[in-house]
């Protein structure tokens, strides 16, 4: 089974400015000698394989139904809404280098868009409902394997037999920082800011969709 719908440390890198640790990477400092090749194996080709050579049918059926204990569920969308998230965040503290000198001081300000692209978009869904997952599998966004699709709910387990992609669990410090408050959701890079469209499914619509199954 993939380890896809594991929380991703990349995506929260980026969406989340809770580490003023992260200041620190706004300049390319270029390369200073000689360079070798990573030589640490990928940790979730090892969590995998690991997995798999434990044999534990117990674990592996855990893992199918794992949710994360801040999984942050969302209630469907009531109309049509865009609006923009402003992604700047002001340092609550002095960052320094090895020398105890101060690089970024307490207040710096800066957008982590201005420095870091964010293809593709992100993709919010509930799993358990079942008119959001078609929803999805006829927009766009389907075919575009750059969108990173999220669950408020549901299994992930499920959802990655079904559509044959990575999908990862909507976490509460996400949807804060995005101020996600419905689903579907898509999340896309609009300039220095991240826009976000919340999708109304018309109940006519689904009714419809559930007669042709």
């Amino acid at each position: 089974m993939s380890c896809n719908f594991l929380p991703i440390a990349a995506l929260t890198v980026l969406l989340i400015a809770g580490s003023s640790a992260r200041a620190t990477v706004v300049h390319d400092l270029g390369i200073v000698g000689e360079t070798y090749p990573v030589q640490e194996p990928d940790i979730i080709a090892e969590l995998q394989q690991k997995a798999a050579s434990a044999q534990d049918p117990a674990l592996f059926e855990r893992m199918k139904t794992y949710q994360p204990p801040e999984l942050q569920q969302l209630p469907p969308a009531t109309a049509d809404r865009t609006f923009l998230v402003d992604m700047t965040y002001t340092l609550d503290r002095d960052i320094m280098d090895a020398d105890g000198r101060v690089i970024y001081p307490r207040g710096y300000t800066f957008n982590p868009l201005d420095y870091i692209s964010f293809p593709g978009g992100l993709v919010v869904i509930n799993a358990e409902d079942p008119s959001q997952v078609r929803w999805f599998t006829r927009s766009p966004y389907f075919e575009n394997h750059q969108a990173r699709l999220l669950i408020s709910g549901g299994l992930a387990a499920d959802l990655i037999e079904t559509l044959q992609r990575p999908i990862y669990y909507l976490t509460e410090d996400i949807a804060g920082r995005l101020q996600l408050a419905a689903v579907p959701s898509v999340v896309v890079q609009h300039e220095d800011r991240l826009q976000v469209r919340e999708f109304y499914l018309a109940p006519e619509a689904q009714e419809k969709s559930d007669e042709g199954k």
